[in-house]
Formats: C-alpha cells, sequence, structure tokens
C-alpha cells in the first residue's frame, strides 16, 4: 500500500509540475472568453515584434509593448525570451534571468537562451551559474554548430574565470556615478578631462536641437558634445560645447593635447574619422581633419598625444591589426611630417578590439580598454608602460572599476587620485553612463595589542592584518604648476608660449601657450625631471624658471605668475638655469637648454646688444666673489661667440655680492 501511495503522490506532483510548465500560446482555444483581450495582447506583442526587428536601439520600446502583452499572457515561451533579451542589453540586466528561466521551463524552441541566460548571470557576478548554462548550450549544439561557436563559448567561460580571480582581491577604489548634471537617460560616454581637471567633455546620445535626427542603424540620437565646468568642488550641469563641434551627424570626443587648447573629434563619416578643434580667442574653431596618414578608409576613433605633441597614439581597423582595432602610433620628424603608422604589437593589441587610448602626462604609462587579455567581459580597462623599448605585459585596473560589462574611456585627473570612465552599470541613469574613479592606494597593516600579552608584545608586537591584501592602483604622480601671464607694467594678460626643456638632456619635452583672454596656463610635471621652462612672447623679452621635482618629492600644484618685460634698452631678464660648480666658473651641461634659448632670442633679433652680468651670495670676501661673478658671465660670453654671436653685441660684467638679486636660498 505505501508503494501506492508513493505512486500517487509522485505522479500527482509530475501532472502539477506539467501544468505550471506548459507554454500557452496567443490563440483563441487557450483564451475563449477573453476575445477582446486576446486581440489587444495580439496587437501588443506584434508592436514589440517590430520594434524588436530594429535593433538594441530600439529594446526599450520593444520592452513597453512585450510586458503588456505579458500581463495577458505570463506563460508563453517565446515572449519571455524576448522580454529576457530587452532586459539583457539594458541598465536592467539583472531582471532578465527570471525571464530567461520561465522561458526554459516553458521549453522555448531556441536553445540559444541558455547562452543569453549565462550571460545574464555573468553580468550579475553569478559566474558558476554562469559557466554552467554555457556549458549546457555547449552541449545542445550538433558537429558543425559547435565549430561555429566554441570560441565564442570559451571566451565567455575565461571571462568567467578571470572575474573569479579579480574579485578575490579588489581594487581599494571608489565608485560613483557622476549624476545627473552629466548623465541623462540617454547614452553618455568617453569623458575627456581637462590638463587643469576643470572641464570635462563627453559624448551624449541625447536630442539636441529642435529637429534631432537618429541614425539610421542604431535608431538612437546622433553623437554631439558636452562639457560640464567644475566651480569648486562641484561639476555644473552640462551643456553643448560652444563654436562649430556639434553638426546633424555623429560629433564626439576622441582626445585632447596635453596644453588643452586642441580638441580631437571623432566623426562618422566616410567610415569614421578623426579631426582637430583648435581653442582661440574664446571658442572652439569648426574641427579640421587630420592628415591622410591618420585617416583612412578604414574607421579611426581615439587619439591620444605625448607632452611635445610629437608622437600620436590612435586606434583603428586598418589593414595590418592584430585582431579587429588596434592601437597605432606615428611620430613627427624635424620637418613636421608624420611618419607611416607602426602598430604598436601583439603585447598590446589582441584578436579581439582595443579601443580608447588615454597617454599619462608621464608619456610613458598608456591606458585603454580591450575585449582580449584577461577581460572580466566585454571591454575592460588596461594599463601598459614602455620600458626599455617594448610595452610590458597590460595589466588589468580590476574590480569594481572593471565589470563584466563594457568599461571604456578612461582619462586620469592631473594629481592622478582619480579618474573618469564610461560603464554600464545596473542602476544606471540611462544606457551607458560615466563614473568616477577614486583611488584609495594599498592599505596599511593595523597593530592590535592582544589582551593577555601585555608586557610580551613590548618586546615582540603582534600585527594582525585586519583586511586582506589589496590590488594597489599605481597612478603617476604630477607636480600641476600653473598660472598667469601679464605685461610687467601694464598688467594685462599676454599670449605666450611655454617651452618645457629636461636641463641635463637639452631636450625640448613639450610646448604650450597661454589663453589668449585671461593669459592663464598649466602644466604637468612628473617628477624626477631638473625642469627648464622658457616663456616667450612677441615684442618681449623671454622669461625662465627652474623647476627641480625630486621622484620622492612631487608637489600637488605650484601657483607661478609670470610678468614679461618689453624689450626695450634697459631691461635685465634672469637666467635661472645658468648652473656652476661651487667656487667655478665652467657651465655645467645643464645650462645649455637655457643658453640655446637665449641664443635663438640674439639671432632673431639682430640689433639687440646685451650686458651678461654675474651676481653671487655673500658667503665668502668680496674680491673673491666679484672676480668669480666676472668670470662666469665671461664664460657665458664665450659659449655664445662661440656658436656665432658677434662679439661686438656682447659685453660682461660681475657685480659679486654688490647688487643681490635673490637671498642666499
Amino acid at each position: 500500500m505505501k508503494q501506492v501511495i508513493s505512486i500517487i503522490i509522485f505522479l500527482g506532483l509530475f501532472l502539477s509540475q506539467g501544468i505550471q510548465a506548459q507554454n500557452v500560446e496567443f490563440a483563441r482555444d487557450y483564451f475563449p472568453s477573453d476575445r477582446d483581450g486576446l486581440r489587444e495582447a495580439r496587437r501588443n506583442l506584434r508592436n514589440g515584434e517590430s520594434y524588436f526587428e530594429m535593433g538594441h536601439g530600439k529594446y526599450d520600446k520593444a520592452l513597453v509593448y512585450f510586458l503588456k502583452a505579458n500581463t495577458f499572457n505570463p506563460n508563453n515561451a517565446m515572449l519571455n525570451y524576448l522580454i529576457g533579451l530587452c532586459y539583457l542589453h539594458s541598465v536592467h540586466y539583472s531582471q532578465s534571468i527570471e525571464y530567461f528561466e520561465k522561458a526554459v521551463r516553458l521549453n522555448v524552441e531556441d536553445l540559444e537562451v541558455y547562452y543569453y541566460l549565462g550571460m545574464a548571470h555573468q553580468l550579475n557576478l553569478q559566474f558558476e551559474e554562469a559557466i554552467e548554462n554555457f556549458n549546457y548550450y555547449r552541449r545542445s549544439l550538433n558537429p558543425q554548430q559547435l565549430i561555429n561557436e566554441r570560441d565564442r563559448i570559451d571566451r565567455r567561460i575565461a571571462e568567467c574565470r578571470n572575474a573569479m580571480e579579480l574579485i578575490k582581491e579588489p581594487a581599494r577604489v571608489f565608485i560613483d556615478n557622476m549624476g545627473s548634471t552629466i548623465n541623462s537617460e540617454y547614452d553618455d560616454y568617453s569623458p575627456i578631462l581637462s590638463p587643469q581637471g576643470d572641464k570635462l567633455y563627453f559624448t551624449s546620445r541625447r536630442p539636441l536641437g529642435r529637429r534631432p535626427k537618429k541614425d539610421r542603424n542604431d535608431h538612437k540620437y546622433f553623437e554631439n558634445v558636452f562639457v560640464s565646468q567644475k566651480i569648486g568642488n562641484r561639476w555644473m550641469p552640462a551643456t553643448p560645447i560652444e563654436g562649430r563641434i556639434n553638426t546633424k551627424s555623429h560629433d564626439a570626443t576622441a582626445g585632447i593635447s596635453p596644453d588643452g587648447k586642441t580638441l580631437y573629434i571623432y566623426r562618422g563619416d566616410k567610415g569614421g574619422r578623426i579631426y582637430r578643434s583648435n581653442y582661440d580667442d574664446g571658442r572652439w574653431s569648426r574641427p579640421r581633419r587630420l592628415s591622410r596618414v591618420i585617416n583612412t578608409s578604414f574607421q579611426e576613433t581615439s587619439v591620444a598625444l605625448t607632452s611635445n605633441g610629437r608622437t600620436k597614439y590612435f586606434v583603428s581597423d586598418r589593414t595590418g591589426s592584430v585582431g579587429g582595432k588596434d592601437i597605432w602610433m606615428t611620430t613627427m620628424d624635424e620637418r613636421g611630417r608624420w611618419a607611416h603608422p607602426v602598430n604598436i604589437g601583439a603585447t598590446v593589441n589582441t584578436e579581439y578590439d582595443e579601443q580608447s587610448v588615454y597617454l599619462a602626462p608621464d608619456d610613458k604609462t598608456l591606458y585603454f580598454s580591450s575585449r582580449g587579455h584577461n577581460s572580466m567581459g566585454g571591454y575592460d580597462i588596461f594599463k601598459t608602460t614602455y620600458e626599455h623599448g617594448r610595452w610590458t605585459e597590460p595589466v588589468n585596473l580590476g574590480f569594481p572599476v572593471n565589470s563584466p560589462n563594457s568599461n571604456t574611456f578612461f582619462t586620469l585627473c592631473p594629481e592622478g587620485k582619480y579618474g573618469f570612465f564610461s560603464s554600464i552599470r545596473e542602476g544606471g541613469y540611462g544606457g551607458s553612463d560615466i563614473y568616477m574613479v577614486t583611488f584609495l592606494g594599498p592599505e596599511k597593516p593595523l597593530i592590535s595589542m592582544p589582551k593577555n600579552e601585555l608586557i610580551a608584545s613590548n618586546a615582540r608586537p603582534v600585527k594582525e592584518r585586519l583586511i586582506g591584501d589589496a590590488v594597489e592602483i599605481d597612478t603617476t604622480p604630477m607636480t600641476i604648476l600653473r598660472g598667469k601671464i601679464t605685461d610687467e607694467d601694464s598688467e594685462d594678460p599676454l599670449y605666450a608660449n611655454l617651452e618645457l626643456y629636461n636641463n641635463e638632456t637639452e631636450e625640448l619635452l613639450a610646448t604650450f601657450s597661454s589663453d589668449r583672454q585671461t593669459g592663464e596656463y598649466v602644466l604637468s610635471l612628473p617628477g624626477g625631471i631638473n625642469y627648464m621652462i622658457a616663456v616667450k612672447a612677441d615684442d618681449y623679452l623671454f622669461h625662465s624658471e627652474n623647476i627641480n621635482i625630486e621622484e620622492s618629492d612631487v608637489t600637488r600644484e605650484i601657483i607661478n605668475n609670470i610678468q614679461l618685460k618689453k624689450v626695450e634698452v634697459g631691461q635685465s631678464i634672469v637666467l635661472r638655469n645658468i648652473f656652476f660648480d661651487t667656487g667655478a666658473a665652467t657651465l655645467r651641461p645643464e645650462s645649455y637648454a637655457e643658453l640655446g634659448v637665449l641664443y635663438t632670442l640674439l639671432m632673431n633679433n639682430p640689433s639687440l646688444r646685451i650686458e651678461i652680468s654675474g651676481h653671487t651670495d655673500n658667503v665668502g670676501s668680496a674680491s673673491f666673489n666679484q672676480r668669480l661673478s666676472e668670470e662666469r658671465a665671461r664664460s657665458v660670453v664665450a659659449y655664445l661667440v662661440e656658436r656665432g654671436v658677434d662679439r661686438d653685441r656682447l659685453t660682461y660684467k660681475g657685480y659679486g655680492f654688490e647688487r643681490p638679486i635673490a637671498s642666499n636660498e
């Protein structure tokens, strides 16, 4: 009797599950008493399918109709599958799981549902479940299908395993959505931070203008460039960038020059090309297309420059790429011509796409996004450094900077303490949003004192690490030099060129310019270099500064306002980068960069006659210092004469410490 009872109970459960898992079609046989409701549900289903067939850009519209149809009939396998796909490609991707699972219970015919269910679990950090579904999908394929699908499945499983390892040691960071002042219900991405750190340029798919148009391919509004100004600690509401940058087609941020005076724009014409716009007279100029060295019949999307502007890194899918989109490089020769681009190699570029390059101010640390390497899924952000003539193995910035969804367009603030990037994350405002990442640095171990070992611990302290080891995010510390260049007499702002030299190598590192309207300038200076800065303006004497920054003594910010003197009889300037050994008059090699600037001034002004005067501190006797200052001034004159300056244009005199121009410091 027990056996019979057991069989009846089992059979009852089986029948109960069978009824629950029965697929219900949108047919009269299933809804004989509600023909009006069925008619409306069918209409919603057709409307949803029409939007769905248009592609991802219309999934949000399709979802509205699908959910209405689902309210009438929640047990249709294909409808649950379609709702799951719509949620999967939105910021509400976590909601896709329940619909995919219900489609499976209702025996949906398309077994690819297991692949998408795996994706949904992957995006929700449920990696074991994701791998299980990817493998189930693999087992459902016939041999030919498996050949076609193997790489896609294996890549997904590898991403899950990468993520499981990265999550074990999360990076010590804060991740914050930039909020509604910048993000919208539409896609917002590609943040570009000005070198001063006070303006954030980005791309948005929000409507702009009276009659905004949509792209026929993805049915989203065309891209436009927006900007947000930082005032104090707050970012102001974003507005369309002024000038002639935004058009009726695609216009997107692609990069910015080290001085912030040139903005690079991606435009979708002829496959995708990069343009440049210059900031002049308070507004951005009409963008001009870069040369054919950069732009080809292929797609070029993102660009980054070294501080001297003579090397460009850019993204292209041109012939010769390792995979799809790769990172390429070109350099400028002495005649100002760009060399034929070269692929930066398979250490960085993979068989998958690379995207969105950003070069740190140290000119050797490259940040980029890639679908390859040890990505968690989609694009992850990586870092590589150019050392000893080659690029190092890229390092994943780790979780939670990266996630199983795409993370792109990384950029750092001047101090390297925080950055910005684009990502699609649960709880966002629309599609892609812009996020800020704050780097906390490595955690310091805490020292605790056990109650029962108070005396022993004085001799043998007990260290307890309360939190596990953290992944250290290396950033490049910078000294930010900013100020204003003005006329010494009128104090009016001046437009001037600034040349940055390495005193030890005489290398011209970069050229910048001050703002035409305000005279303001800003430079980002890595540590470990003895810098010479030459400031030049038409009809003015040049001005020089010496800034020697030790690796271990990087300052956050230096304010240095500079006043220039007009070229007039009786004017004097101080050469701050002329170096001698103590008590000697022999020029040190670190002096040659500034002497080169002085030489150029003399050669460009043939009628200019100057006196080189030497000054010393007040340590030592007056006679010794007077003689030393004169010998040093004579050394400078001799250097210039040897290089072709007419001796009659130069005089020299030593003043010792009779006419001090600075303190002994």
